[in-house]
C-alpha cells in the first residue's frame, strides 16, 4: 500500500512541480509569520495553480483567525485545511460548516497520554497529522526535523486516518511506515538544504527511500 506523500512548507515553482512530477499526493502552504517557510497567500495561490487538479491543496495554520482563513480561502483555493495550534473542537466544526472544507488537525506527539487529546476530535477532524513536540526554545509547532517514538502510535483503531510528520526523511521512512503502516506521511524539513530552501535532489532521495519501503497493514488497537 503506497501512502499519501505531503510535501509541507513549499515556496518555490521547482518544487512544486518536482514534488508533484515524483508523487506528491498533497502540497503544503504554510502561513505562519515565524516560520521560515511562510508564504503570502497570493504568491501560494499562483504556486498551488500550477498543480491544481493533480495534487490536493492544503492550508496550513496556526490558531488563524478568520479573517486571516478567509484571506487564505480566496487567494490559494485550497481542498484542504490543515490546523497545527491549540483550535478546539467546536472552532473546527464552525470551520468547517462556514467553509464547507475537509479539516486535518495536527497533534505534538511526545508520550502516550498526548494521543487522549485526539478523542474530541474523532467524527470532526476528517485526517489527523501526528508530529513530534517541538524542542525547547523552538516558535515553531512543526518542521523542526525532530521524530518522536512511533510506537506509540499503536494504542490508536485502525479507523484513526492520520499522516505521519516530524523528522522524516530518506534515511528513517522505511522504518517508519515498517512500524506504524501509516496511510499518509508529511515531510518538510527532511527535503531541504536549509530551513525553508526545499533541495530538489534530497526531494528525489526521499520519494525513492518511500518507493523501496516495505510497508506493513496497519493492526487494530484499541480507540484513541
Amino acid at each position: 500500500m503506497k501512502p499519501d506523500i505531503k510535501i509541507c512548507g513549499l515556496t518555490t515553482a521547482e518544487a512544486v512541480d518536482r514534488a508533484v512530477e515524483r508523487g506528491a499526493s498533497h502540497v503544503g502552504f504554510i502561513f505562519f509569520g515565524k516560520s521560515p517557510r511562510n508564504i503570502e497567500p497570493d504568491i501560494a495561490g499562483k504556486l498551488a495553480d500550477r498543480v491544481r487538479g493533480r495534487a490536493k491543496i492544503v492550508a496550513v495554520t496556526v490558531d488563524a483567525d478568520n479573517d486571516d482563513l478567509d484571506e487564505i480561502i480566496a487567494l490559494l483555493k485550497p481542498d484542504i485545511l490543515q490546523f497545527h495550534g491549540k483550535e478546539s473542537p467546536e472552532r473546527m466544526l464552525t470551520v468547517k460548516a462556514v467553509t464547507g472544507l475537509p479539516i486535518m488537525k495536527a497533534f505534538s506527539i511526545r508520550e502516550a497520554d498526548d494521543l487522549k487529546r485526539v478523542e474530541p476530535y474523532i467524527g470532526i477532524a476528517d485526517r489527523f497529522l501526528f508530529d513530534a513536540k517541538p524542542p525547547a526554545g523552538s516558535d515553531l509547532p512543526g518542521g523542526n526535523g525532530v521524530t518522536f517514538d512511533w510506537r506509540l502510535l499503536r494504542t490508536l483503531d485502525a479507523s484513526v486516518d492520520y499522516m505521519l510528520s516530524g523528522g522524516l526523511n530518506k534515511d528513517n521512512i522505511a522504518a517508519a511506515l515498517r512500524e506504524t503502516g501509516a496511510r499518509g506521511i508529511d515531510v518538510s524539513s527532511g527535503v531541504e538544504s536549509a530551513p525553508g530552501v526545499k533541495d530538489l535532489h534530497k526531494m528525489d532521495e526521499f520519494f525513492a527511500a518511500v518507493e523501496g519501503a516495505s510497508i506493513r497493514e496497519p493492526a487494530s488497537g484499541s480507540a484513541a
